[in-house]
């Protein structure tokens, strides 16, 4: 269709502020008896965040895409992060931004199940 532009809608997980999310992993992983500062761990090691930088970008209220996209370094060893979370495995995920924000899930999933944390961060 010549002329016309299409608006392609952001995944709604996009949009979801980081801010909404964070204490939810740890609620959830608290129930599991994790620690919030587990949590913290995870984040800092697949995205590269530390302390303050966690910390600002919670008080931006920024939305997932942000997170990910400002993340300082994504580990490379993200990539060894496989399984289910919401249905889809983590691996085959084609849009690199939805997987990105799917490893994180997957990680605090892993947390709350009470998965050892040197495999939980790949070593």
């Amino acid at each position: 269709m010549k002329g016309q532009v299409v608006i392609m809608k952001k995944p709604r997980i996009y949009t979801i502020k980081f801010s909404t999310v964070y204490p939810l992993y740890i609620e959830k992983v608290e129930k599991k008896g994790r620690t919030k500062e587990e949590v913290d761990e995870v984040i800092y090691w697949l995205t590269g965040y530390d302390k303050a930088s966690l910390l600002d970008q919670i008080n931006k209220e920024v939305d997932m895409e942000t997170f990910i996209k400002e993340a300082p370094q994504i580990n490379p060893n993200a990539e060894l992060i496989k399984g289910v979370i919401c249905g889809y495995r983590v691996e085959e995920i084609e849009d690199k931004m939805t997987q990105q924000i799917r490893y994180l899930d997957k990680l605090i999933d892993e947390l709350a199940k009470g998965k050892a944390m040197e495999k939980i961060l790949r070593k």
